[in-house]
């Protein structure tokens, strides 16, 4: 006898239909001119306002947690030995001077990828189609790169990797604009995109009237991986590099009411809250089966349909309501994704 999955469990269940038109390809301008729902978990109410009047709805008494990643240039074009051009997207370094990466156009293990003033080899060919490959500013010199000198020269030849759905090569405007104004720690090949709404003004007055405090988690290329799997839980959730510090510990530690800017913050506190580990490894995957236990509000963008980070929302509200609040700002033609609207969950 085959068994019934409640709807939650199904991957189906989190799809949803959304008119092109309101894929962002640009950040609102300013920024903190965004759209904003609020839902009130409560009182079971949506409130439709804009980004700057966010502090209005924040709960005194609330610690925001922010990650403090910063992307980097992540995105470089070359060709190979055999001059078929090659696209490369750095995901993660490795151990011993190995990345992973993913590579567009055919490569095998002893292939030699060139691009300007740098040059790679591939080392190994992963199951998931990313590839581990060594970087060298001349391959004839068999000096390998760390993560510092290879960073260096990305910020001159790289371009910020905008994710797929954008549908634009980068600018200029993109360097700054796909960077939270309090990004510090290079590591992210995608931004952790709650935070993009902040202008230094808003951002000054939030700092006045609320506590703040950072984690960082190194937001990987496997957070656009598509659950491509019926049943929610056999997904198997990617890891990224996070650490917290001392006094994010402690306030995590508290019964201090949190703000998660963003399913980054809140996936790296709920893996604090159940491993107490302070730094390594986050591969947690939240859904209305595994709920937060620390983590009181959210502040998140629009999501992909069928994605770990709708399912996220979906552990803080439910399958139902998560699809109901879409339809919602759908019908108010919100702007979805990277560089979207945002909706907060108190």
């Amino acid at each position: 006898m085959q068994k019934i999955l409640n709807r939650e469990f199904i991957t189906q269940s989190y799809d949803y239909s959304l008119p092109k038109e309101l894929i962002a390809k640009y950040p609102s301008n300013p920024k903190d001119s965004a759209k904003l729902l609020v839902y009130d978990r409560k009182n079971d109410k949506i409130t439709h306002t804009i980004f700057r009047d966010i502090i209005n709805f924040i709960p005194k008494d609330t610690t925001l947690i922010l990650n403090n990643t910063k992307v980097i240039k992540a995105r470089i074009f070359g060709v190979k030995e055999s001059g078929g051009k090659i696209e490369l997207l750095l995901n993660r370094p490795l151990e011993n001077n190995k990345f992973n990466a993913f590579i567009r156009g055919k490569v095998k293990v002893g292939t030699i990828l060139t691009f300007e003033n740098l040059s790679a080899k591939v080392i190994e060919l992963i199951e998931d189609g990313s590839r581990v490959v060594k970087f060298f500013r001349e391959i004839r010199d068999n000096k390998e790169l760390n993560f510092i000198e290879l960073n260096k020269i990305l910020n001159k030849i790289g371009h910020i990797p905008l994710p797929p759905y954008i549908d634009r090569d980068d600018d200029k405007n993109d360097e700054s604009l796909y960077q939270p104004i309090f990004a510090k720690n290079f590591g992210a090949v995608a931004a952790p995109t709650a935070s993009l709404h902040f202008t230094d003004e808003l951002f000054k007055k939030i700092e006045e009237k609320f506590d703040t405090k950072y984690i960082t988690l190194h937001v990987g290329a496997g957070t656009f991986k598509p659950v491509d799997v019926q049943e929610i839980i056999k997904h198997q959730m990617h890891s990224e590099v996070f650490e917290i510090l001392k006094d994010t510990k402690e306030v995590i530690e508290s019964k201090k009411n949190i703000l998660a800017v963003g399913t980054t913050v809140t996936r790296t506190i709920e893996f604090f809250a159940r491993e107490k580990i302070l730094s390594g490894e986050c591969n947690l995957f939240l859904h209305p089966n595994n709920t937060p236990i620390r983590v009181n509000h959210l502040l998140t963008n629009f999501h992909l349909p069928k994605s770990t980070l709708i399912m996220l929302v979906a552990s803080f509200v439910g399958l139902d309501k998560t699809l109901r609040l879409y339809e919602e700002a759908i019908k108010r033609k919100y702007r979805f994704y990277s560089y979207g609207d945002a909706m907060l969950i108190i």
